[in-house]
C-alpha cells in the first residue's frame, strides 16, 4: 500500500518542456509561460520572523520574490528592491506583503549606478527603523555562446550588480546589523560548475561563494550569521532576458537528475530558515538547491 502523504519530486509542479519564449529588457515574471511559482497560493508562515526588518535584491520575482512573499507570512517587513521597469511585478508583491498585515517598502534602483547599493539600505532603515535580515539576491545573466561576443562593457555591468553591488551593500548595512541579524548571499550552481556560455556570470557567482565565507569569518564575532544559496536552474525571468542561449529555453533544467527545473517556491524554506533563529548554528555555509547537480568542483 502507497504511502498517500508522499510526493515524487520528479513530478511536482512543471515537468516537461517549456514554451520558447524571450522577452525584452527588463523581464517580467508576469508574461512569462508557465509563470513561476513563488508561494503566492501555497507558503505558509509560522511566526518564525516575527517582529524582523528584511532587505532583498532583486525581490520583485523569482527567488527574491519567493522569499519575500515568505518572509513575510514570518512576521516580517520587507522592503523590495528591483530594477526600473520592474514596476509590475514589484506591486504585486508588495500587496502580498501588505495582505499578511507587513509594511512593504519599493526600491526601484539600479545597482550599476554609483550610491545605488548603498541608497536602499538607508531607504530600509529609515522606512522600518532596522535592518536585520540582508538577501542579496539581484542578479545579471547574458549567455554568450561565444567569447568573441562578451563586450567588456557586459562584464563590468556583470560585476557590478552581481558582486561589486553586495560589497557596497554589505558596507552601508553594517553598522545596522545587530547580533542576531543574518545575511543571506544568492550564488549558483555555476559557483561549483561554470557554464562556458556564462563566463562572466559564472565567475561573479564563484566570488560570492568566496565572498560569502569571508563575511561569515568576519561577522561571525559580531553575532551575525551568513551563508549563501547556490540554486540550480529555476524557472524565473532571469532565463527570458537573453539568459539562455538561443533554444535552450524548451529544455531548461531537464538535464538535472531530478528531471525538471525548479520553481522559487521550492527554495523559501531554506531562506527563511537561513534568516531565522532555527538556522543559528549554521554560518558561512552555501546551500545547493540544484534538483541534484553537483556543488563542488
Amino acid at each position: 500500500m502507497g504511502n498517500s502523504n508522499l510526493n515524487n519530486p520528479r513530478e511536482m509542479y512543471h515537468t516537461g518542456k517549456f514554451p520558447d519564449q524571450e522577452q525584452g529588457t527588463p523581464a517580467l515574471q508576469s508574461k512569462m509561460d508557465p509563470v513561476p511559482d513563488c508561494g503566492e497560493e501555497s507558503y505558509k508562515g509560522h511566526n518564525r520572523l516575527e517582529g524582523r526588518n528584511a532587505l532583498i535584491t532583486g525581490g520583485d520575482s523569482g527567488i527574491g520574490r519567493a522569499a519575500a512573499i515568505a518572509y513575510a507570512r514570518e512576521g516580517a517587513n520587507v522592503a523590495v528592491h528591483f530594477l526600473p521597469g520592474e514596476e509590475e511585478d514589484a506591486n504585486e508583491v508588495k500587496e502580498l506583503i501588505e495582505k499578511e498585515g507587513r509594511k512593504a517598502l519599493l526600491l526601484p534602483y539600479d545597482l550599476r549606478e554609483d550610491k545605488a547599493a548603498s541608497e536602499i539600505v538607508d531607504k530600509t532603515v529609515e522606512e522600518f527603523g532596522a535592518l536585520d535580515i540582508l538577501v542579496l539576491n539581484a542578479a545579471q545573466q547574458i549567455a554568450q555562446t561565444e567569447l568573441k561576443d562578451i563586450s567588456i562593457k557586459q562584464v563590468e555591468d556583470t560585476f557590478k550588480v552581481n558582486i561589486i553591488s553586495m560589497f557596497e551593500t554589505v558596507k552601508a548595512a553594517e553598522q545596522h546589523l545587530e547580533p542576531g541579524s543574518a545575511i543571506v548571499m544568492t550564488s549558483s550552481v555555476n559557483n561549483f560548475d561554470p557554464s562556458p556560455a556564462m563566463m562572466d556570470y559564472a565567475a561573479t557567482n564563484g566570488a560570492v561563494g568566496n565572498l560569502t565565507v569571508s563575511l561569515s569569518k568576519y561577522f561571525s564575532e559580531k553575532g551575525v550569521r551568513v551563508n549563501g544559496v547556490a540554486p540550480g536552474p529555476i524557472w524565473t525571468p532571469l532565463q527570458m532576458d537573453n539568459g539562455q542561449p538561443e533554444g535552450k529555453i524548451p529544455e531548461f533544467g531537464q538535464a538535472t537528475p531530478l528531471g525538471r527545473a525548479g520553481q522559487p517556491v521550492e527554495l523559501a524554506p531554506t531562506y527563511v530558515l537561513l534568516a531565522s533563529d532555527e538556522g543559528s548554528y549554521i554560518t558561512g555555509q552555501i546551500f545547493g538547491i540544484t534538483g541534484g547537480m553537483p556543488t563542488d568542483l
